[in-house]
């Protein structure tokens, strides 16, 4: 099912025909900024030096720090009134990342969720409860606008208050849901120990979960639960929020629209290309924006490009799910860790819940790792004995996979801190030392 199938389906030389003739709109209307003004001329990049896709490693890249540099209005390319909204990210350096979009960026946005919708499946005869966060966080608004756009009866719940989510739920027979996959696993355990409902007696279809990395193992743990597909998306308020890249029904990886981005993996050390199937950082070029385009952006994501085609027909390029971030990367004593490797193994163990916290410290010199880890509610025993045999399964595989043995405390069911929207799963006490 299409929502634009000549868009989506364009050849591979018509494709990068558009992204040349679009790239030359977007380099012309990024000289208005005057951000943009200076960095072009200082690498001697001219509209008439773009002659082939692969022309764009011309261009210097663009950094989040950048973006903070230009705040308030340092990258903006069209006069303020023609502006219609900003989006803007937490300043966790004291300065945002503020995002400007006109009508134009806000339809075209718009559209692009329009097709990432249609593509698993779903349309007009469904029940949309939106479970992100509005506000500055473009994930709320985003797939509300492309859910009203393709005619579905939306719910603007936002997140928190998971009693009223399961009411609504009920009530109205919600069938999609837009969610963090973290706050969707929260939401089962009070499905099933306090509403004593079981998950799958909802009328839940599909989930479009997001905003956090999360493991694949997590995603068949969320199905197995619900009964429903859980479909994997990509954004970011960089590139609009929501919509950039999306799974279709054959969940496949995820498709990313380059009739509207221009998609490169780098080798984050080196800043060098790296070619499709090898893991690097996503560098990402609006071709569509009017407002605010940005070029050769460094989205510290981690990624690689699939090779061959999806059985959808679809013919823009996929990519993986996102295995973390270049600053989300762990150093435990002197050995690389991903938090997604950690969910990885323990969210296939059977007598593990819903929840889990890193905690990182200093033991003299050492590093040192403490997972603590919900225990499964029907697994729930007092036996000594099989606690410590759970703690030791859940100790020895995650040493097999990421090479170090942390602490593993086990703790009871609903210990932890649920969270009702990004979650936070790593707590580094070592810099506080």
């Amino acid at each position: 099912m299409y929502w634009d199938k000549k868009a989506e389906t364009l050849s591979r030389s018509s494709l990068e025909k558009l992204q040349i003739k679009k790239l030359k709109q977007t380099l012309k209307r990024s000289l208005r900024s005057t951000f943009y003004r200076k960095l072009l001329k200082e690498a001697g990049v001219s509209f008439d030096s773009i002659k082939d896709v692969s022309d764009i490693r011309e261009i210097p890249f663009t950094t989040k720090q950048d973006l903070r540099n230009t705040y308030p209005y340092g990258m903006l390319c069209v006069p303020k009134e023609k502006t219609i909204r900003l989006h803007a990210s937490s300043g966790t350096t004291g300065t945002s990342t503020v995002i400007f979009h006109t009508p134009g960026d806000i339809d075209n946005w718009t559209e692009l969720l329009a097709r990432c919708i249609f593509a698993t499946g779903c349309d007009s005869h469904d029940v949309f409860q939106n479970m992100m966060t509005y506000g500055m966080f473009t994930g709320g608004l985003g797939l509300h606008y492309g859910a009203e756009k393709v005619g579905m009866l939306v719910i603007p719940a936002s997140s928190g208050n998971t009693k009223r989510q399961i009411k609504f739920m009920r009530d109205f027979g919600t069938t999609v849901l837009h969610i963090t996959p973290s706050y969707l696993l929260h939401i089962s355990d009070v499905l099933s120990k306090e509403e004593k409902i079981d998950p799958r007696e909802l009328n839940l279809k599909a989930a479009y979960i997001g905003a956090e990395p999360h493991s694949e193992t997590t995603r068949k743990k969320l199905e197995a639960i619900y009964g429903f597909h859980a479909y994997n998306s990509y954004g970011l308020s960089e590139m609009n929020g929501p919509g950039v890249a999306f799974e279709c029904t054959f969940q496949k990886d995820m498709h990313i629209w380059e009739d509207h981005y221009i998609v490169e993996v780098i080798d984050p050390e080196t800043g060098k290309n790296l070619p499709d199937g090898q893991e690097g950082e996503l560098v990402l070029t609006t071709l569509s924006r009017e407002a605010m385009p940005i070029l050769r952006y460094r989205t510290r994501d981690l990624t690689r490009i699939c090779k061959g085609n999806c059985p959808c027909g679809r013919t823009h390029r996929r990519i993986a799910r996102i295995k973390g971030r270049t600053d989300d990367l762990l150093i435990v004593g002197g050995v690389n860790v991903f938090p997604s490797q950690v969910e990885h193994i323990i969210m296939k163990i059977a007598e593990v819940g819903t929840n889990y916290e890193i905690h990182l410290q200093k033991k003299g010199a050492l590093d040192h790792m403490t997972v603590k880890v919900e225990l499964n509610s029907k697994m729930f025993s007092g036996d000594i004995g099989f606690l410590n045999s759970i703690r030791e399964k859940i100790a020895h595989a995650l040493k097999d996979e990421i090479l170090i043995r942390p602490t593993v405390e086990l703790v009871a069911p609903g210990t932890l801190e649920p969270s009702m929207g990004k979650a936070r799963r790593v707590y580094d006490n070592r810099k506080k030392l």
